[in-house]
């Protein structure tokens, strides 16, 4: 994907060279084509054609080269991006469950949590998401226009879930966004998590059950999603621990 990107940052390079020139010839009047010789316009024509020239200069250097991919599916921290504001890292932790309670904990939340399908918001345009979500926290989210409404009751499951995350990340998160892909055609765009609500350096713990699915990051301004595929996916269950601040700006986080 990324090698099609540059491929075709390097073409619109090459388009922006081609120089054509054209030269004028004066009209040819209607009077004077009664009296041209047989053949004669079409001598003309081909003269003009020739007269055309195109030049191909090809670009010295890219002015920006897309970085080339990498997968991160191994244990470890990774950087990301670094930007003024800081360092956007990935601590990745793989079997952070184990499989046999992950295919119990998988089964439960498909069947408790109460998902729901909401209606997005792109432009003057609205859509619906393609996938189910469902909130958990005592205060509400807002993110691409839809509003979350607080909902204080945690289930069991997802409370032990989050203490468990505090206690191995040495962060607290006071709520959960969970994500359910049914299938392959279920996905989520691009995103950035970066709500004035989630504070200046928002922090989210990301824990996923079921089929296994490719999660892309990039740097700003495309941020990550969850893109649709093209091969049979099993359900997917996402959650999205994060800390929400009573101040809807972030001022107090």
């Amino acid at each position: 994907m990324e090698d099609k990107r540059q491929r075709a940052r390097v073409q619109g390079a090459w388009a922006g060279s081609v120089k054509s020139q054209v030269v004028a010839q004066p009209a040819t009047s209607a009077k004077s084509l009664l009296y041209q010789r047989p053949g004669h316009s079409w001598t003309n024509k081909e003269h003009h054609l020739s007269d055309k020239q195109f030049v191909f200069k090809e670009p010295q250097q890219v002015v920006r080269r897309a970085p080339e991919p990498r997968a991160i599916d191994k244990e470890g921290v990774y950087e990301i991006s670094l930007s003024p504001t800081g360092i956007s890292r990935v601590c990745l932790y793989p079997g952070f469950v184990d499989l046999k309670e992950a295919d119990c904990i998988l089964e439960q939340l498909f069947r408790d949590i109460p998902w729901k399908q909401r209606t997005g918001i792109r432009g003057d345009v609205t859509y619906q998401q393609p996938r189910l979500t469902a909130w958990y926290g005592e205060l509400p989210y807002t993110y691409s226009r839809i509003t979350m409404e607080p909902n204080p009751h945690w289930h069991p499951v997802l409370r032990t879930l989050k203490k468990q995350i505090e206690d191995n990340t040495g962060h607290t998160f006071n709520s959960l966004l969970c994500n359910l892909y049914r299938n392959e055609k279920d996905s989520v765009d691009w995103h950035s998590d970066d709500e004035p609500s989630l504070g200046r350096h928002p922090i989210i713990a990301s824990l996923s059950f079921g089929a296994t699915r490719t999660f892309e990051m990039r740097k700003k301004p495309p941020p990550h999603r969850v893109p649709r595929e093209y091969h049979s996916r099993d359900p997917r269950i996402n959650l999205t621990f994060r800390t929400v601040c009573p101040d809807p700006h972030g001022a107090q986080c």
